[in-house]
């Protein structure tokens, strides 16, 4: 692993927690990361839900079946796409959008020590229904992920998961 890249290869899924409150600048930092990514046409599709409300933080993990972590989370970050607002207003290109700003939370977490934990939405119907229903989304408005964010309880090891049958010169 080369050292320059530490941030990527440090990063990794935290699903255990501290009960430790995270400060609402680290999360407006978090925001502040996401919306610097990419966006096709400079679009900029995205919506963010910040939840703190453990309430509403259980009722969110009730309906993703891996989303347990959510229950000792400090915020939960539901990230939506808007498709009215997406590049011709495509599905893909909204979830690409989406998916580069999620991104970004998760390095910039790492690297301010914050644990987060991707967890997807899209494009699972009945969870896309759950979040709709629960924030009472428009109807354009997709949930396409949440991220799970809080002081990890645990400290993993950073590690690269490269493979060499998975890089083709030239040619398949």
């Amino acid at each position: 692993m080369n050292p320059e890249l530490k941030s990527i290869f440090a990063r990794r899924s935290i699903r255990r927690y501290t009960d430790k409150p995270l400060p609402d600048a680290i999360v407006n930092d978090l925001l502040e990361a996401a919306m610097a990514a990419p966006s096709a046409c400079a679009k900029d599709p995205w919506h963010f839900i910040i939840v703190r409300d453990t309430t509403v933080l259980n009722r969110i993990a009730d309906g993703l079946p891996n989303g347990r972590m959510l229950r000792e989370a400090q915020v939960g970050v539901v990230v939506c796409g808007d498709l009215a607002r997406a590049h011709g207003g495509l599905l893909s290109y909204m979830l690409q959008d989406c998916s580069a700003a999620i991104e970004n939370i998760l390095l910039a977490a790492d690297m301010l020590g914050v644990g987060a934990c991707w967890l997807g939405v899209h494009p699972r119907e009945e969870r896309i229904k759950h979040l709709a229903d629960l924030f009472r989304l428009p109807k354009s408005v997709l949930p396409v992920s949440v991220v799970s964010l809080g002081w990890p309880a645990d400290n993993a090891e950073a590690r690269t998961r490269y493979r060499a049958d998975a890089v083709h010169a030239e040619t398949w």
